[in-house]
């Protein structure tokens, strides 16, 4: 079981370490892993919407074989190398971010290569190439097993609904075709299917709870609506930003869950190899859980709430009523609505998270960088479970998602974060190290 009563970072490397070493990384193997997160962070591009937890999984699954190869505390989770004689971690940590990251994101390359020369010096030392060349061995590895995962194609594949009630139908302003359509055949990281965790379908147009959540979302979340509080349009407006960087803030929504690992990293002292760990748990559980609600989405094809209110007089349940001026708060994705996607992020990230320290109590803070010169805008949690309550709801205040979408959201998320915990990255026996 993963522990959280851990020895600070500097010992584990001294403990990991010759003496006498010249390592020119960034303080600590951990350090060059935030390092290299916050590179991520500045750097993904923001349109990859759905998309975007691939970088990060990549390159934190890289720099965790790479640490791991050295410091064998657990199982590697993809790459199995033999390293005799050691190494330096934080070297095999970068470059193995560095290869894996050139590859899938050329346009920042200049980027990559600054921060790697950095970290490793003008005159690297042999232990220091040493761990350098690792990386590169495990980056390369990382690569080959992602080049056909069928995660990057352009254009994405046609997809439409009949034009029947409940059927998905392209959203107001612009009308857009569905976007990330081909993820059900996508190689997974970690999930053996896309849709292994699929949710049931959602409820019948005729049923009372259909009629209840659709009833729920016309009211709180219309554009102008009198119902939404203050602090909830902003919570809307505030993770919308994250899901669709440049409309406010300069956050995206993977930057808010590894910012809590980073900062829990931190407080509970985490060994390198262990905070490695820890950043890889959370994007490869949010990354598996995204492609489940984003398959799930095309599985059933449901109508947005935009849609649905609209067109309310078709759906042959006497508890809803066409309203055909309504419009959400939010601007709809381009995609079926059943489940939600940010439900599923935070679900996955949030369980994950308890799983690792043995407790959801953590406080942590969630802090937005606003664009435009504005503040900083936080607001603080007493645990994981709040934040993805709070990302959750934030879909159905801003109209673009029903209740029971969040559910199903929440369902894959939980369930695609225990498989990924208890089946990668399992602390290894003293015996094996």
């Amino acid at each position: 079981m993963y522990s959280t009563q851990l020895i600070g970072a500097t010992l584990a490397l001294a403990l990991l370490a010759p003496a006498g070493r010249d390592v020119r990384a960034a303080g600590s193997t951990a350090d060059v892993v935030f390092e290299w997160n916050q590179i991520l962070q500045d750097t993904v591009p923001g349109p990859q919407g759905v998309l975007t937890p691939r970088y990060f999984a990549m390159a934190h699954i890289a720099m965790f074989d790479a640490i791991n190869t050295i410091d064998r505390q657990f199982e590697p989770y993809r790459v199995r190398l033999r390293q005799s004689g050691g190494g330096s971690p934080e070297a095999a940590a970068a470059q193995a971010a560095h290869d894996v990251l050139v590859v899938i994101n050329p346009a920042a390359t200049a980027t990559y290569d600054a921060a790697l020369a950095r970290q490793l010096g003008k005159h690297p030392s042999f232990f220091v190439r040493r761990g350098a060349a690792l990386g590169a061995r495990v980056a390369k590895e990382i690569l080959e097993w992602r080049r056909n995962d069928g995660w990057v194609v352009s254009p994405f594949p046609a997809y439409s609904e009949p034009l029947l009630p409940g059927g998905w139908q392209p959203t107001p302003p612009n009308n857009p075709v569905a976007a990330f359509t081909h993820l059900q055949n996508a190689v997974p990281m970690a999930l053996l299917t896309a849709t292994q965790y699929l949710p049931p379908p959602p409820p019948a147009l005729t049923s009372e709870r259909y009629a209840t959540d659709l009833n729920e979302v016309r009211l709180i979340g219309r554009s102008d609506s009198a119902t939404r509080t203050g602090d909830q349009t902003s919570i809307a407006r505030l993770w919308n930003g994250v899901a669709t960087p440049g409309t406010g803030t300069a956050t995206n929504f993977l930057s808010i869950w590894n910012n809590i690992v980073r900062d829990v990293a931190r407080e509970r002292r985490l060994s390198p190899v262990e905070t490695a760990r820890a950043f890889v748990l959370v994007n490869v559980s949010v990354h598996d859980a995204l492609q489940t609600a984003q398959a799930s989405k095309f599985v059933y094809g449901l109508w947005r709430p935009v849609t649905a209110i609209q067109q309310a007089d078709s759906d042959l349940n006497p508890a809803t009523d066409p309203d055909s001026t309504w419009l959400p708060l939010l601007t709809t994705p381009p995609y079926p609505s059943y489940g939600g996607n940010m439900a599923c992020i935070g679900a996955s990230a949030a369980r994950v998270l308890q799983l690792a320290f043995r407790t959801n109590d953590i406080p942590v803070t969630v802090t937005w960088r606003q664009s435009g010169g504005l503040p900083e805008v936080s607001h603080e949690f007493q645990g994981f479970w709040q934040v993805a309550e709070e990302q959750s709801e934030s879909r159905i205040y801003g109209g673009i998602h029903y209740r029971f979408d969040q559910v199903a959201g929440q369902q894959i998320g939980r369930s695609a974060a225990e498989f990924v915990f208890a089946n990668y990255m399992t602390p290894r026996s003293r015996w094996e190290h």
